[in-house]
């Protein structure tokens, strides 16, 4: 088994390696003059079980660029098996026809994926699970609910928690965390009038004297999530924070968690977060590079990876 890195996330790609005691693979990712992706292996790999980690995060497109090239780097290097460690899966929002004339670009990425010569992806909370299916190779999706459940336990004990979904889509997720520390349920009932716009529209449950927590899989450019924080503030809520498992925060999301009434905005290191919490103190980083050192090890040894979730 052989660990790489692309550039996307070389921190949690670091932390996974020192986990299960492997060294990164020696290789060259690098660009030429006019941009085109360079990727050299620098070591032999023939034989081998080979894991690349890159979340296809911002820029997206540099950095699926930097994986399909890698992959095609390790195939004609004669890899045995090679597996797509992609924590944040980008484009994963665009699993549908959402209108007519658009396209499935989830199912395109998949595609390529898998063309370029990937035999397995290894990932986290897709953003929607129909995605194993666009694939014609294996999938496992981890889940982050199971760190996030014993975070809040730890840090929730004197309090008087209620989970909160922040809209239909995401209570399945809600749901399952609010069962693992035995607390109670609300949903944000909100209506978006068109992408990356949302308006909160009514609070479903009593959240009067609660400590609110929101889970939900991508905090984008954050107005959505702090719209919600105001509102269950409003509706009586004695404190508000969030669970996410993907930080994008892309443009003001910083600025905008860093003025709203959340206590504390807890996101993974599935995308790279070492900049962004030098910029405020509410954000808190839990790390998901035991599970996925975990997972990959399954892998390899051919152990189920689902039992880490039982």
């Amino acid at each position: 088994m052989k660990i790489l890195s692309g550039n996307s996330n070389k921190f949690l790609a670091k932390k996974i390696s020192e986990n299960l005691n492997l060294p990164l693979v020696k290789a060259e990712i690098t660009r030429f003059a006019d941009n085109e992706v360079y990727v050299e292996i620098k070591e032999n790999v023939r034989g081998e079980d080979i894991f690349i980690i890159q979340s296809t995060s911002c820029p997206a497109n540099d950095n699926i660029m930097e994986l399909l090239i890698a992959i095609d780097a390790l195939k004609r290097a004669s890899a045995k098996r090679i597996t797509a460690v992609i924590p944040y899966f980008g484009y994963a929002r665009q699993d549908r026809k959402s209108l007519p004339r658009t396209p499935i670009s989830a199912k395109l990425i998949a595609d390529i994926i898998t063309k370029a010569g990937a035999d397995r992806v290894l990932t986290m909370d897709l953003h929607a699970t129909q995605i194993q299916g666009f694939f014609d190779i294996p999938v496992d999706n981890l889940f982050a609910a199971p760190i996030f459940a014993n975070d809040i336990k730890k840090n929730f004990k004197d309090r008087n928690p209620m989970i909160i979904s922040p809209d239909v889509g995401g209570l399945i997720r809600a749901r399952a965390i609010a069962k693992k520390i035995d607390a109670e349920l609300g949903i944000v009932d909100k209506r978006r009038p068109k992408a990356g716009i949302s308006e909160v529209m009514n609070i479903i449950g009593d959240v009067k004297g609660k400590d609110c927590i929101i889970i939900d899989d991508i905090v984008d450019s954050g107005g959505t999530l702090c719209n919600a924080g105001d509102a269950l503030i409003k509706a009586g809520a004695n404190s508000v924070f969030a669970y996410i498992t993907h930080g994008i925060l892309s443009g003001k999301a910083i600025e905008k968690v860093k003025n709203s009434s959340f206590e504390t905005l807890v996101i993974t290191d599935s995308i790279d977060q070492h900049e962004n919490t030098n910029l405020t103190n509410k954000i808190k980083i839990l790390s998901i590079a035991d599970l996925f050192a975990t997972a990959i090890n399954n892998t390899t040894l051919e152990k189920s990876v689902s039992t880490l979730f039982d």
